[in-house]
């Protein structure tokens, strides 16, 4: 009698089959780490330039187009063969393996258990996976099958079931990798727990039953036992002896009243509390076959789709517990192009930035992959996750569908435990490629087999998928991001999710109108900014010559269709800009900055109370990068948060305060043009994310730019628990009604506050736009002071005219800032934690700073 015991394959060596630029003919050269990639060993042993690099990554395109081989020497004693059982367990292959003699792989989603007992003899055994060019597969794939629509990469990546965005993006390189991308193990069992399958329904009033199934590898009678144990380790609930019937199958059930199990949150809700499961395997006599551990949690989530007060359509919100949670957060996509590289530091280091932000979900996209473990264990947050589709007319013949029938089992099976997964999509814009080819697409056909049509991945996301996420899951499953249902297309804003590109993309809207592109929960939206200075510098490798924004080496490292003139739109109609390398990094990222605060803000706004909540959710395309790049991140590949990232934690705040002034023009006569009166309105509202209203204080201060006119006011009011709450409608302060086009406005700043006594809650300062129109003071005459305290890792900022957008930074080695584009106006005084200063004089740019 023998437990199952494993252990994991190392020591491993690779070669580029038939030699080459990589490896001689024949020449075997050690990995330096296990799970690993090509490109990853290459670099290690300096065999090719750094792709992250000047244009390196054209340099290494070859990569991805040979063959390569893997080998170990896998040891094996008279004992693990004498077991019942011998397997080989490859967890991931990147991506078309054949492992000699033993089995092939054609899905880099895919694990794979080998039985290989009568292939292995005692003592020294060789292991050989040999990898064909995944590229160069797919293209013949795609000869066979044909040739299929997208957006983004090569075409036959819809032929690969492999991450899509190795073939490019618009914001990440063609690097093709390829190698074993996951642990390999040796596995010896006499009988050992198959499946396990722990589901738990929290009822309306709180109540909570669990059901536990356990699927055991022999169809053989024996026992199981199952012990639920609290967070702090003692046992909840236990039942020993469980029969296994010949089936190889025993299940257990319990039951609590509300209370007396602690449910999930996500963070910001309540506590995240983890109970552990423990499963045992032993035979009729009671010897031990095979134990299991898992982490689980119990909440009770739902995807509402009511009707609406006051508006057409349904809502699209996510309740946890009963708890209606508006949803602020972010895209996901692979953190690194080279996924081995990723270490659970790293995950947890983006992770906690999720939290720091004041995110509460996070959507992992369809173009990477099915997220690393740590990733999922680590979570506090809300995910949303895709299956992995992206951007493209997806085929359906039947080698392909068994394929993506087993990824889908493997993978909700690997995740249906994790409470933070609320959420299966089928897939990322899938649905929007159709309709923008005009594809054979009727909304209202609901029985169709859809595989003779040419959009046939429509079995995909309305059979196979939903048929899978049923049966192996309780969790909600949602067709595609974006999806409407109820026979509407994509673009409707009145249902389901909806990808907000008419800023940047589409019409190129101002980011002004976010509030009129709004939609039931915005899944995708963004604007681009470059990266820290210091991530620039990285990729320029120290060619000074390159060293300013139209560069070859920058056009490189800024992967998006027309970003130069979509960019410069942008910043010219809003902002007087200068063209120097360090200017253009501050623009782009102010722009950024201002663009994703008042999408988040407006979109708030909607959040209006139950049956009222108009927009449920805002997650900004994206959150992290794959390689040093401008794009629509965030935070940069370094980790680096770009000054967005906080402008975004401060309007997802418990409590925040928004503004908007619109000019409103009157004719006194409808015949006349020239006769006619603006006002300039202003609304002020507040939210709180909390579940108690909140009595606080509004106060309110108006300053003129250009002289030293000031209005004050404040009044008492209460913002109303999970809900946005409106204060205050009417004429901005001070503003003078215009009578012709040739009357300036004056330069009048609004700075709102709301107070919980002495302590600010909230704060946001409403600046007339755009701001390139703004004659700023000169920089002598802002009484602008910049104090470091005693502590050397604080900097209190304080001024006697208004500033927009301070960023702060330092010469050398980067500081953790607390807050990063900052508006200041005078009586405010503001400081940021400094992490790493050590008492540095502090560098500022802003608005008017006299460098543009």
């Amino acid at each position: 009698m023998s437990t199952t015991a494993s252990r994991a394959l190392t020591d491993w060596s690779f070669t580029q089959i038939g030699g080459g630029k990589g490896t001689g003919d024949g020449e075997w050269l050690q990995v330096s780490s296990f799970p690993t990639t090509v490109h990853v060993e290459l670099l290690k042993l300096q065999k090719i330039p750094d792709p992250f690099v000047g244009l390196h990554e054209w340099d290494v395109q070859w990569v991805g187009e040979k063959a390569w081989a893997f080998k170990t020497v896998l040891d094996v004693t008279e004992a693990e063969l004498a077991s019942r059982h011998v397997d080989l367990v490859f967890e991931g292959l990147d991506t078309f393996a054949e492992v000699k003699l033993v089995s092939r792989s054609e899905n880099q989603f895919i694990s794979h258990r080998v039985p290989v007992k009568s292939q292995l003899k005692a003592g020294k055994n060789e292991i050989i996976i040999n990898f064909e060019s995944a590229f160069l597969k797919g293209r013949d794939i795609e000869k066979v099958n044909g040739k299929f629509a997208l957006w983004n990469g090569d075409s036959s990546r819809l032929h690969v079931r492999k991450a899509q965005y190795n073939y490019g993006w618009d914001w990440g390189p063609v690097l093709m990798t390829t190698g074993p991308w996951k642990p390999i193990k040796l596995e010896t069992y006499q009988n050992r727990i198959a499946d396990l399958d722990i589901r738990s329904e929290v009822s309306i009033a709180l109540d909570v039953k669990l059901s536990a199934t356990f699927a055991f590898s022999e169809k053989t009678p024996g026992y199981a036992s199952f012990v639920l144990k609290k967070p702090d380790g003692s046992v909840e609930a236990s039942a020993d002896k469980i029969p296994v019937n010949g089936a190889g199958l025993a299940k257990v059930q319990f039951e609590w009243q509300a209370g007396e199990i602690q449910l999930w949150y996500p963070v910001g809700y309540g506590a995240q509390p983890l109970y552990t499961v423990e499963v045992v395997l032993t035979d009729k006599n009671g010897a031990l076959f095979d134990r299991k551990t898992d982490k689980v949690a119990f909440r009770r989530a739902l995807v509402v789709q009511d009707k609406l007060i006051g508006q057409e359509g349904l809502t699209f919100l996510f309740e946890i517990n009963n708890v209606r949670i508006f949803c602020g957060g972010s895209n996901w996509i692979p953190a690194d192009s080279f996924l081995t590289t990723m270490t659970t530091e790293r995950y947890r280091a983006w992770l906690q930035l999720l939290v720091d932000g004041n995110q509460n979900m996070v959507r992992i996209w369809g173009g990477g992959i099915y997220e690393h473990d740590d990733f999922y264990n680590i979570c506090d947050v809300l995910v949303w996750q895709d299956f992995m589709f992206g951007c493209g007319q997806y085929p359906a013949y039947d080698s392909f569908l068994s394929s993506v029938r087993a990824e889908a089992i493997q993978n909700v099976k690997r995740l249906r435990h994790h409470p933070s997964v609320v959420i299966f999509a089928g897939n990322n814009e899938d649905y929007q490629i159709a309709e923008s080819l005009n594809l054979e697409l009727d909304y209202s056909d609901e029985t169709s087999d859809y595989r003779k049509t040419n959009f046939p991945a429509r079995f995909i996301y309305e059979r196979v998928l939903p048929s899978v996420v049923d049966e192996y899951s309780n969790i909600h499953y949602h067709r595609a991001s974006p999806y409407s249902g109820q026979g509407k297309p994509t673009t409707d804003k009145t249902l389901g999710d909806l990808h907000q590109w008419n800023v940047w993309h589409g019409s190129q809207e101002p980011w002004h109108n976010w509030d009129i592109l709004a939609g039931r929960f915005v899944s995708e939206f963004g604007m681009e900014g470059y990266p820290d200075i210091r991530t620039v510098d990285y990729w320029l490798g120290g060619n000074k010559a390159e060293r300013f924004p139209q560069s070859r080496t920058n056009n490189n490292h800024n992967k998006a269709d027309g970003f130069e003139r979509r960019l410069e739109l942008y910043l010219m109609e809003n902002f007087k800009h200068a063209f120097d390398m360090e200017s253009y990094v501050y623009y782009t990222q102010i722009m950024q900055a201002e663009t994703l605060a008042s999408a988040y803000r407006l979109w708030r706004r909607n959040w209006q109370g139950k049956g009222r909540e108009y927009t449920a959710g805002a997650l900004v395309w994206q959150i992290n990068d794959c390689w040093p790049v401008t794009s629509w991140a965030i935070v940069d590949y370094f980790l680096r948060p770009k000054p967005a990232y906080f402008t975004v934690a401060r309007e997802l705040r418990p409590f925040t305060v928004g503004m908007t002034r619109k000019d409103k023009k009157t004719f006194t006569d409808d015949r006349s043009d020239a006769d006619f009166a603006i006002k300039t309105s202003l609304e002020i509202w507040a939210t709180n994310s909390t579940l108690h209203d909140k009595k606080v204080t509004l106060q309110v201060t108006s300053f003129d730019l250009e002289s030293d006119w000031t209005d004050k006011w404040e009044k008492e009011v209460v913002l109303a628990a999970n809900s946005s709450t409106e204060l205050f409608k009417g004429d901005v302060p001070g503003q003078p009604i215009r009578t012709k086009l040739s009357d300036v406005p004056k330069v009048i700043i609004i700075s709102a506050r709301i107070l919980d006594g002495q302590t600010v809650l909230g704060r946001y300062s409403n600046w007339p736009e755009p701001f390139k129109y703004i004659h700023f003071p000169a920089v002598k005459d802002l009484g602008l002071k910049v104090d470091v305290g005693t502590d050397g890792e604080s900097v209190t900022l304080s001024t006697e005219k208004p500033i927009k957008g301070i960023i702060l930074d330092v010469e050398g080695v980067e500081v953790k800032w607390s807050d990063q584009a900052i508006d200041l106006v005078p009586g405010d005084p503001q400081t940021v934690k400094a992490i790493g200063l050590k008492g540095r004089e502090v560098k500022l740019r802003f608005l008017g700073d006299g460098t543009a």
